[in-house]
């Protein structure tokens, strides 16, 4: 069994992206947005979930755009413009659902650029069957 006090597991991670788990169908990832920072406007051919743990931000999704804060759950359907900005002086903190997965199992990319590295490259890319 995976069990996670998913809250404090985000809140402590300083890592921009870090992969819990990885099923066949699902993928748990915790994130966590710098001051000024953002998750970078995206489209993903899988459907997402996030929910917002600490901080304050702004979601965009679909050309919508709304405040989020702690508590709040987001859904991004797959094929779906999306991005999320960090709009206060702490860290946004979340955690988001894939399914199915979009990341590699267990990856851990400690700022945007180290994931968007990642990912120009092939190295982050979700496992197969």
């Amino acid at each position: 069994m995976e069990h996670f006090t998913i809250a404090t597991v985000a809140e402590k991670s300083p890592d921009f992206r870090r992969v819990l788990w990885t099923g066949k169908h699902t993928q748990l990832v915790v994130m966590t947005i710098p001051p000024d920072g953002e998750i970078g406007e995206e489209v993903h051919e899988v459907d997402q979930i996030l929910t917002f743990v600490s901080g304050v931000g702004e979601a965009k999704v679909g050309g919508q755009k709304r405040k989020v804060a702690q508590g709040d759950l987001v859904v991004v359907p797959a094929g779906t413009k999306h991005n999320f900005t960090n709009a206060g002086p702490n860290p946004l903190v979340l955690y988001t659902v894939y399914g199915p997965p979009e990341h590699a199992d267990g990856a851990v990319h400690r700022t945007k650029e180290e994931a968007d590295k990642a990912e120009e490259s092939g190295r982050d890319e979700p496992p197969t069957g």
